[in-house]
């Protein structure tokens, strides 16, 4: 039997996958754990899942996405990701339509673990309204939000 006292002190009171999550600064979030990245044109963006959240999901198997054309509100369900561990909705941050699918998750859906950010992205989206970023979170927000 643990004795009281150190009952407390073995109970983690963190996530580590929330502690070694990477976070760009460069990047908007959810707090669904997608991310937004900014492309050349400011009017489309790069959507994927945070480093944090392909931790949490474990190895990824399939991911299902939108066809090129398909049209979102923001918060809308796009598709989804199936892991050993679940299988999750993934989210339009915000609305528009997608104008480019990464191709390559059909083929290796794990480039979600290993790269999250470069080539597990998911959708290009093309923004209804550059004002709807202001309603998401930048790095510091989104660390606190996972506690790391």
């Amino acid at each position: 039997m643990t004795p009281l006292w150190a009952r407390d002190i073995l109970k983690p009171s963190f996530s580590l996958v929330a502690l070694v999550a990477q976070v760009p600064e460069d990047l908007w979030y959810t707090s669904e754990h997608e991310y937004l990245r900014a492309t050349e044109d400011p009017m489309i963006v790069d959507v994927g899942i945070t480093d944090y959240a392909q931790g949490e999901l474990g190895d990824v198997v399939f991911v299902n996405l939108p066809k090129v054309g398909e049209k979102y509100s923001a918060q809308q369900a796009f598709g989804t990701i199936e892991a050993v561990k679940a299988v999750s909705d993934l989210y339009a941050p915000v609305a528009g339509q997608v104008v480019a699918v990464n191709e390559d998750l059909e083929k290796d859906p794990a480039l979600v673990n290993r790269e999250p950010y470069g080539g597990g992205w998911m959708i290009r989206l093309k923004v209804a309204s550059r004002g709807d970023l202001t309603t998401l979170l930048n790095a510091a927000d989104y660390r606190a939000h996972i506690g790391a």
